[in-house]
């Protein structure tokens, strides 16, 4: 690693690039600051023969501002105090042979650590995993850890790449994390935020090229991965991806928003944090996962084997917003593109993509590139995530409050989909409780932040800003933990269970062969989808998402049934009915 203290037989070797000043001090708390030797291409290094583990250290630039070092491994006292000197390679792994499941495999369950349990932390995360092993999840997506400002937040405001949040625990916590669901054979995820960096405790800009005016994001002037100093940059951003698959033995990520990662280099920086994240990981099965408004399926493309060559898959927000509107009937706002018929789901399911490059009325222009060639499993699907819960303006889990037999049609869909399936927290069991948005900063920031969720709130239809909780207060944060006392009385979990274990039983062994061509059709609010695998087994779905009974006409015959939600009379369907069969071609 370049970045961040080395340990040497000499002591630690701290280092800096900031190419913006001819010199820096190195102040260990404790002692003087003492002068740094600088390097023509903007490196300030200092080896320290009695620092060690434990060390604590800053860097003061020549107008006497101290700053944190940003490939911190640790931050004690949050993101504008000392960074901690932390020797990873202390910890004992348990699961030192563990290589990673493959992607066909994984049932996804996406948490934030500081809401998945009443404590908050790494430690108390690793107490729930024998009830997520049961569950039949094979996958942890962790919402963002790097260090960010205050005592809560969903960790997309992070400033410090490197560094565990302090809140959360120690960065051998997460090690002791990530160690116990692989002895449970259950991989781990990171959700990694590479478009922005925060507003708070964000010094970089005071000694280093890390924004450029040459592109904007919703977040201001865009990270600077193609200017002048961009390489060092790359650099710092690449490299931190792979030391979290190297120093904590990650099995993969998932990629905030990479629409909004600008860059005009010759190869991209998503291409080249994929292939040298790849290479750096070996023999190991590491999966990548995008974030994608652009609905951009040249990211998801396969080689001849049918291997990723960049990116594993999308979260795949059209087949999330079909299933929405069929169980809620909501369609305002972005809902309303997806309203109408039971065309569009059949399409999600079948071909990934809504959008392939149509006009979508919401956005004002065309959304999207072909997908239908695509894998199945080059998506991940969802009913519930920390976005479409958390952008209401009560953050609440809408699908929780919908009929049981609505639930359990839709859910029957996405979770025996052969696209890969994704649990939000708690959803399992039906949990209630909300997940608004919330952070912590100082109240300057807390102020902009209240009102511009109003404001963003507001352009939504039906997302009431003015019951929009205060996204700063304690309270917002603490009603979003989950009550794990109710678990043990929900009817949701066995079926929950039910399904992931014929999931595993019957979709899984399909999709180990690959997936060939998928078709559907649709009568008003049915819809059948096919899909053919390898040995031309397939895969058949017929479903009505309605209160009213539906027709769809003549269905196949042939094959076995293996779940049963409702009726099917000779191609008329009953409400809320869901069927799913396997046959040989």
């Amino acid at each position: 690693m370049t970045f961040g203290p080395a340990f040497s037989e000499d002591g630690i070797l701290f280092r800096l690039w900031a190419p913006l000043h001819e010199s820096v001090s190195l102040k260990i708390e404790g002692s003087d600051p003492r002068p740094t030797q600088a390097t023509e291409d903007g490196w300030h290094r200092c080896l320290v023969a009695d620092a060690g583990a434990g060390t604590r250290y800053r860097f003061v630039l020549p107008d006497g501002l101290e700053v944190p070092d940003p490939a911190s491994r640790f931050q004690p006292l949050d993101v504008h105090g000392p960074s901690e000197v932390v020797d990873l390679s202390s910890y004992r792994w348990n699961t030192s042979e563990w290589t990673g499941r493959p992607w066909e495999e994984m049932v996804i369950y996406e948490l934030h650590i500081g809401c998945f349990t009443t404590e908050g932390t790494f430690k108390a995360a690793i107490d729930r995993l024998d009830h997520l092993q049961a569950l039949g999840v094979t996958a942890l997506q962790i919402m963002p850890v790097a260090e960010f400002p205050g005592r809560y937040s969903w960790g997309y405001d992070g400033v410090l790449p490197y560094a565990p949040d302090s809140s959360y625990g120690r960065p051998d916590d997460l090690m002791a994390l990530v160690d116990a669901a692989h002895e449970r054979g259950i991989s781990v995820f990171l959700d990694a935020v590479y478009n922005h960096f925060g507003p708070d405790g964000n010094y970089i800009p005071s000694y280093a090229p890390l924004f450029t005016d040459h592109h904007k994001t919703p977040w201001g002037h865009g990270v600077n991965y193609d200017g002048d100093g961009s390489e060092m940059i790359r650099e710092f951003i690449i490299q931190n991806a792979i030391y979290w698959i190297s120093e904590f033995r990650l099995d993969g990520f998932r990629f905030d928003a990479v629409h909004a990662i600008k860059d005009d280099s010759r190869e991209h920086l998503l291409h080249a944090l994929a292939r040298r994240v790849r290479a750096a990981a070996g023999d190991r099965q590491v999966h990548l996962i995008v974030e994608n408004e652009e609905n951009d399926s040249d990211l998801l493309q396969r080689d001849d084997s049918g291997a990723a060559r960049l990116f594993t898959a999308q979260w795949n927000d059209d087949l999330h917003h079909a299933l929405h509107i069929a169980a809620t009937g909501e369609t305002f706002g972005y809902y309303a593109d997806y309203a109408g018929d039971a065309d569009k789901l059949g399409r999600a399911l079948a071909e990934g993509f809504v959008f392939q490059g149509e006009h979508m009325p919401y956005r004002g222009g065309s959304r999207g590139r072909p997908s239908g060639h695509l894998p199945p499993t080059a998506f991940v699907s969802f009913i519930q995530n920390h976005d479409q819960i958390g952008n209401r303006a009560l953050g609440d889990r809408i699908m929780a409050a919908s009929p049981a037999d609505v639930i359990k049609a839709v859910t029957s869909i996405y979770l025996l989909a052969p696209e890969i399936p994704m649990l939000f927290m708690g959803e399992e069991w039906g949990a209630k409780e909300p997940f608004p948005f919330f952070c912590d900063f100082d109240e300057d920031l807390n102020d902009k932040v209240r009102k511009g969720r109003r404001q963003e709130l507001s352009r939504l239809p039906g997302f009431d800003a003015d019951e929009l909780l205060d996204p700063t207060a304690p309270s917002t944060f603490a009603a979003a933990k989950l009550d794990w006392s109710k678990l043990a009385s929900s009817e949701t979990l066995d079926f929950y269970r039910t399904l992931l274990d014929l999931r595993r039983r019957r979709i899984i062994p399909l999709l180990k062969g690959g997936a060939g061509h998928a078709a559907y059709r649709s009568a008003g609010t049915a819809v059948a989808v096919d899909w053919t695998f390898a040995d031309n087994r397939r895969l058949h779905l017929s479903a009505n998402l309605s209160d009213e009974a539906a027709t769809l006409g003549p269905q196949h015959e042939d094959g076995e049934t293996i779940f049963r939600l409702g009726r099917n009379d000779d191609g008329d369907l009953a409400s809320w009915t869901v069927i799913w069969s396997i046959s040989k071609a």
